[in-house]
């Protein structure tokens, strides 16, 4: 199992642990420990009869500690101190994870220069509606995705691997990327550019702009090399929704979908190669910067700087 896999089944794997532990703590509560309490009661009541019976007798008394006697019965055994104790620690972390904000490292360059890879971000998990862990069905309905929104999603292809992405149409909308412009719904997008952006990973320098995504800035590379064209196979549901061209591609977003791309355009595998994002695959909304990996492993300062919010 790779990694990624073990990263994908991450809330499924803490479920268990927050089942197994939480089985272990309430039968400990309920059973366990009535029983030692109960024993506990008895030798103490034994461990008196026996010292009141020797002061009578004018023997030596017990030296015997009487809390001792009762800690060493009252202790839980090693097996449900080692589960049942890390309840409480196991839940308040899945309720965390599952409700309000979760991790996520940023594993490619795809969201260049905005997200960096190895950035460690949090996931706002409620932003988009209240979802059941595991099955992610939304039970309580908040807000939509929006048009700039950086959204974490799960991989239409493989549901064990996470995405993340800018949203750039809601459904509805007529997204047009042409020659590497984007016009939605007959608007043309603003473009300022801006100095070439060096890309460490690939060692190459990239067209660097600002993008006015009606109303939201932020900014975008294009590899002047790659072609404007989208390559490869286009087999995704409700492709008919869209049509390929030598200049790009045109596509209707269809009701409970969103069409999501990479801020690094011509190196990001997004919508315009797997299709668009059902509503029921969104983990949460992309907010900010927690640490950088390279602060960590490489002691990387310089990396600190991108600590914080992000447009």
């Amino acid at each position: 199992m790779t990694f990624q896999s073990i990263l994908g089944n991450f809330a499924l794997i803490l479920f268990i642990l927050t089942v197994v532990t939480g089985v272990v703590w309430i039968f400990d509560l309920l059973v366990l420990a009535p029983k030692r309490k109960a024993a506990a009661a008895s030798a103490l009541a034994e461990f008196d009869a026996r010292r009141a019976k020797l002061s009578a007798e004018g023997l030596k008394l017990d030296t015997a500690n009487r809390e001792e006697v009762r800690a060493a019965i009252l202790k839980r055994p090693i097996w449900v101190e080692y589960t049942g104790s890390f309840f409480p620690v196991i839940l308040l972390v899945f309720c965390l994870r599952s409700f309000l904000y979760e991790p996520f490292k940023i594993p490619s360059s795809s969201m260049l220069p905005t997200l960096l890879v190895g950035d460690l971000i949090l996931v706002n998990k409620y932003t988009y509606g209240i979802r059941l862990p595991i099955i992610n069905k939304k039970i309580i309905d908040i807000n939509q995705p929006k048009r700039g929104d950086v959204m974490v999603f799960k991989y239409p292809k493989d549901l064990s691997i996470d995405y993340i992405k800018r949203v750039v149409g809601i459904p509805g909308d007529k997204i047009q990327y042409k020659n590497k412009r984007l016009t939605i719904n007959g608007q043309a997008l603003a473009y300022q550019e801006l100095p070439d952006f060096l890309d460490e990973e690939r060692l190459s320098y990239e067209k660097h702009y600002e993008e006015n995504l009606l109303g939201v800035r932020h900014q975008i590379l294009n590899d002047s090399a790659a072609p404007a064209y989208v390559q490869g196979s286009h087999d995704f549901p409700n492709n008919e929704l869209c049509n390929f061209d030598i200049e790009g591609v045109t596509c209707t977003v269809p009701e409970g979908n969103y069409f999501v791309m990479g801020d690094n355009r011509d190196n990001s595998a997004d919508s315009r190669y797997w299709g668009f994002v059902p509503n029921e695959n969104i983990v949460g909304q992309a907010v900010g910067i927690w640490m950088n990996q390279n602060v960590i492993t490489n002691f990387d300062v310089s990396k600190l700087k991108r600590i914080g919010s992000f447009q």
